[in-house]
């Protein structure tokens, strides 16, 4: 169940964004090593996505216990309020809203509809609506406003995390010092062996907005491991969409153990 769980959050976030392959941007900025965590928070937050609906195709490969699958899912999506997916044919659906996780899988004749408790369990930190929407287009899952950071740098990235780590969650955030959108963010949770990770390999000009265009998520928990790269094939903004989504009758309900 606990591989089953990871699989479906993991699954649920990877399908819930989606870009076109656009301009892609380049990495051509040059570290500063004087430049302080509030300069770097104040530009990644200049760089915010401002689009109000975005629809798009894109390519996930899954890969869990060495066995590797395929998708390609339409999405649509508008800014803040709806994100929804379909697989080909219908025969998946998945549409999450800031109240509700919604999913249903044709093939199977299940579903799972529920709030986000079981999954911020999973991941061990508060997850709603607006940090899976940040993560997915490649801004921080946290209001960096809210805390305090120290700021560093690598060969090619700036490196912030919180002034005051925990033992119970450990972020790092890496930004790119091009554009100031994240380059990976890392959560990590030694204590119960859970570990987090979302690299955004490449990014692309989408009409006047910085978008990832490459992402790869690897979650791990105890001896599970699950890694999605997508890749994304093509995207519209701001145009008009709509959101179809009905469990069929006579489908078995999810209910995920919420155990540790």
């Amino acid at each position: 169940m606990k591989t089953f769980k990871l699989s479906l959050v993991v699954l649920l976030i990877g399908l819930a964004y989606s870009c076109k392959s656009a301009r892609t941007v380049a990495n051509s900025g040059k570290i500063n090593d004087n430049i302080t965590a509030k300069q770097l928070i104040k530009e990644n937050s200049r760089q915010d996505s401002k689009f109000k609906t975005l629809q798009a195709r894109v390519k996930i490969d899954y890969t869990q216990d060495l066995q590797e699958q395929g998708y390609t899912v339409n999405l649509r999506m508008e800014k803040d309020k709806t994100i929804w997916i379909s697989a080909t044919l219908g025969l998946a659906r998945a549409m999450i809203t800031p109240d509700e996780v919604s999913f249903y899988d044709k093939i199977n004749n299940q579903y799972f509809k529920g709030d986000y408790t079981l999954l911020s369990n999973l991941l061990g930190v508060e997850l709603n609506f607006k940090k899976v929407q940040s993560l997915l287009l490649g801004e921080s899952l946290f209001n960096l406003k809210d805390g305090r950071y120290i700021a560093s740098t690598n060969d090619k990235s700036y490196v912030l995390q919180p002034k005051d780590q925990t033992a119970l969650l450990e972020l790092f955030l890496m930004l790119n010092p091009s554009h100031f959108k994240m380059d990976s963010q890392q959560l990590m949770q030694p204590l119960k062996k859970r570990f987090l990770q979302v690299d955004y390999l490449a990014y692309q000009d989408v009409d006047k907005e910085i978008l990832p265009k490459d992402i790869k998520i690897i979650a791990v928990e105890n001896n599970d491991e699950v890694i999605i790269a997508m890749e994304y094939k093509s995207i519209s903004l701001n145009e008009e969409v709509r959101f179809p989504f009905k469990i069929p009758s006579g489908f078995k309900e999810i209910i995920l153990d919420d155990a540790p």
